[in-house]
């Protein structure tokens, strides 16, 4: 295996009709990924040879969908060899409530795959594609996504190095505006003293020092930071185990934009301490109360 394979990245999009691979396949190229939609997975061999032996498709994502029918029985056993060819290789699979998929084809008036029956199609569907979701590294729920948000999703996993390490990402987010849809553990930080409730700090943020301050005042605050980071700590050798190599971690308050900042933060630091690959993200602490 050269070295000019260990650096090309091969992620396979795959997901239920509606959940949002077309879209996701656009974010693809956009960041500067070559990407084909619905390569028949006989062809995959071939066109993993061909990547090989390129010098100019480091990023590659590639959509398999239903269309593929019951060759996707042999989905398993594609990604087997697959991961035998050098290339580093990550499977999405998009999926959403059977209710907002059947909205998604209401509204767009097109015709399922399967079938004209939505009810049948979207069911039959989820059993032909159960092997391709067993196989996924990460699944994204899109019931309750924007484009934005499933952007910001897409970006925060292509930060993944190129290596079977974890990619650990984490987020503060509001109750107020919803659960993120792709967090992997959701953590409630509402127990903590509000400092919205002090006017010198409501329009200040949890990075900014007189709110961690207040906050940390809180006799909770250091007790709960060090028991979830014994949690986290003891779950990332499981995940790695089953093999995930994406764990997001999303922690909320009312608004998001004090605790759940500053615990965001706190957590962020800590992993970075333990060597994890760490990203930081706060969702909602620039919206507007």
């Amino acid at each position: 295996m050269n070295s000019r394979a260990r650096r090309q990245l091969l992620f396979i999009v795959t997901g239920m009709s509606g959940a949002g691979k077309s879209q996701a396949l656009k974010i693809f190229q956009d960041f500067g990924f070559y990407c084909v939609d619905n390569l028949p997975l006989a062809l995959m061999p071939q066109f993993v040879s061909l990547l090989k032996k390129r010098n100019d498709l480091d990023n590659v994502a590639l959509g398999v969908d239903i269309r593929e029918g019951n060759s996707l029985r042999n989905f398993p056993e594609m990604m087997a060899r697959l991961s035998k060819s050098g290339l580093q290789v990550r499977v999405i699979f998009f999926d959403a409530a059977y209710a907002t998929l059947a909205q998604r084809f209401s509204e767009t008036r097109h015709r399922h795959p399967l079938s004209s029956n939505l009810s049948a199609a979207i069911k039959q569907e989820q059993k032909i594609l159960a092997p391709a979701k067993a196989c996924a590294d990460k699944v994204i729920d899109t019931s309750n996504m924007t484009l934005g948000e499933l952007k910001d999703a897409l970006s925060r996993m292509l930060e993944l190095k190129k290596s079977r390490e974890m990619k650990i990402s984490v987020l503060s987010f509001g109750y107020k505006y919803g659960l993120p849809s792709d967090a992997d553990l959701v953590m409630d930080v509402r127990f903590l003293t509000n400092p919205n409730y002090v006017p010198a700090l409501k329009g200040k943020t949890g990075l900014d020092r007189p709110v961690a301050e207040y906050v940390m005042r809180d006799p909770q605050a250091d007790v709960f930071l060090k028991k979830f980071l014994d949690l986290i700590g003891m779950l990332l050798p499981l995940y790695v185990k089953e093999g995930k190599s994406v764990l997001t971690i999303a922690i909320g308050c009312t608004g998001g934009r004090h605790r759940s900042v500053l615990m965001t933060h706190l957590v962020a630091v800590a992993l970075r301490e333990m060597k994890m690959s760490v990203a930081e993200y706060h969702r909602d602490m620039g919206k507007k109360w």
